[in-house]
């Protein structure tokens, strides 16, 4: 039992009367900005995250290579 398109307009105009369009398409700005935001911020982490890892096997084939030098000696 869903709300059938005449319920779904009649709601629309209510919620239009209430905080006017104006607030509305502000509110609608600031969410798009927000999503668009998160997306852009989760895009960024994944070149971090592949830099990490480069950066981390360096470091444990450097500890490798200085614990085999230290058995050697």
């Amino acid at each position: 039992m869903g709300l059938s398109w005449q319920q779904l307009l009649i709601l629309l105009l209510v919620v239009v009367v209430i905080f006017g369009t104006k607030k509305l398409r502000n509110i609608g700005s600031d969410l798009g900005g927000a999503v668009k935001d998160f997306k852009k911020a989760m895009n960024d982490d994944q070149p971090k995250d592949a830099e990490f890892k480069k950066i981390s096997e360096e470091v444990e084939q450097t500890s490798v290579e200085n614990s085999k030098q230290k058995e050697q000696a």
